[in-house]
């Protein structure tokens, strides 16, 4: 399997792509990232179902059109969290053994991965690659809005699901992840001026305050609880009491009964007010529930292992607090295994990079793990079809 020979073909495609903006409320650059890879998704002989979004880029579903059930679903996201201009303002370069550029490694590089991957396995002989489902979806870096549903009914019947957010920076795969989820609390007060006649007004920070420190305190850091607020806006001046308040809640969890027990929490803390005569909206909801390393994710592990190991690659694990796609697969009970991307750093900032001398290696781990696990599935479609 020589995919070393096609780095610099990759390199190419990957600064194709970076300079595009495709930020996750461009569908412009989104659809025209799709388009790029529908084309070549094509040219392998993959059939490619646009799922259209009116107000987000178009989802894509990539099969193969003579298997009816993949066993492997590869998930990825086109969008990235950069602002439109973004791309012209820092283009793709590369620098000694980094590449660099919005999106590189979160995850543009993967988006190559992926389909040099599959190239790889078909030009090598080997019919594993038409037993593969892929979905590119538009708004994981937004919660992933509309394509959970999507990933969760295309998803559901596979055998394995591998995720493709980047590997962590000692090229760890990802195999447990803490829920998340965003709340969002609305506070109407009513507006006075605070020198003249502060008794009448009703200040709407002032409850939002109140809010905030009563939501702090529902912090469990040692079990993996945790709330911030991290946005909050609110007045109209210095010298008025504020008629309205908004605070943008951030929240994780490591088990789904911690998840039900905190949105629980969070809906009393904002049942009533502490100032009277303000009127509190609570939105939101934990929208990903947590990724946990059962015995199932353990053991789709140990044969990327071994697979690394014939590779000369040491590949361990670990768990993060952010949250990714993975969540969805793997509360399906389909055993799922993320940050199989390339190796890199420094997502969702300026300083975001692809350490180049993986982009292979981490392609070539990824095609031979396909490879392996549909030898797996053939074997037990096989043991299913013996008469005792």
């Amino acid at each position: 399997m020589d995919v070393q020979s096609k780095e610099k073909d990759m390199l190419k495609l990957l600064e194709q792509l970076v300079n595009i903006d495709s930020g996750s409320y461009q569908k412009k650059g989104i659809d025209q990232i799709g388009s790029i890879l529908s084309e070549k998704f094509e040219l392998l002989g993959y059939d490619v179902t646009e799922i259209k979004q009116t107000q987000r880029g178009n989802h894509l579903i990539i099969t193969h059109p003579t298997v009816a059930n993949p066993s492997v679903v590869i998930v990825a996201h086109m969008d990235t969290v950069f602002k439109a201009g973004t791309a012209e303002k820092r283009p793709f370069k590369i620098e000694g053994t980094r590449a660099y550029g919005p999106g590189v490694i979160d995850m543009k590089a993967s988006l190559v991965s992926v389909l040099y991957a599959l190239a790889a396995i078909k030009e090598a002989g080997n019919d594993a690659y038409r037993q593969v489902k892929v979905l590119l979806t538009t708004d994981e870096e937004i919660g992933s809005i509309t394509s959970r549903s999507l990933i969760e009914q295309e998803a559901r019947d596979a055998a394995y699901a591998l995720v493709m957010e980047p590997a962590r920076k000692d090229g760890s795969v990802v195999t447990e992840r803490r829920g998340n989820g965003t709340f969002t609390i609305k506070v109407k007060g009513k507006a006075a001026h605070s020198g003249i006649e502060p008794e009448k007004g009703r200040s709407a920070i002032e409850e939002l305050a109140h809010k905030i420190v009563k939501l702090y305190e529902l912090n469990d850091h040692e079990h993996g609880v945790s709330i911030n607020v991290g946005i909050i806006e609110g007045g109209a001046s210095v010298n008025t009491v504020s008629s309205r308040a908004i605070g943008h809640i951030d929240v994780r969890v490591a088990t789904p009964e911690q998840a039900e027990e905190l949105a629980h929490k969070i809906e009393e803390v904002c049942a009533s007010s502490d100032v009277r005569g303000t009127i509190i909206e609570l939105t939101g909801d934990i929208n990903r529930p947590p990724m946990i390393k059962d015995e199932k994710i353990s053991e789709l592990l140990h044969i990327v292992q071994d697979v690394g190991r014939e590779l000369g690659l040491d590949i361990k694990d670990t768990k993060t607090g952010g949250g990714s796609d993975a969540s969805f697969t793997a509360a399906l009970g389909i055993p799922t295994l993320d940050g199989l991307g390339p190796v890199g750093g420094n997502a969702h900032s300026e300083k975001e990079y692809l350490d180049i001398s993986s982009f292979v290696e981490r392609t070539t781990l990824l095609a031979k793990v396909i490879q392996r696990l549909d030898e797996i599935q053939a074997n037990k479609r096989m043991y299913k079809k013996v008469d005792f």
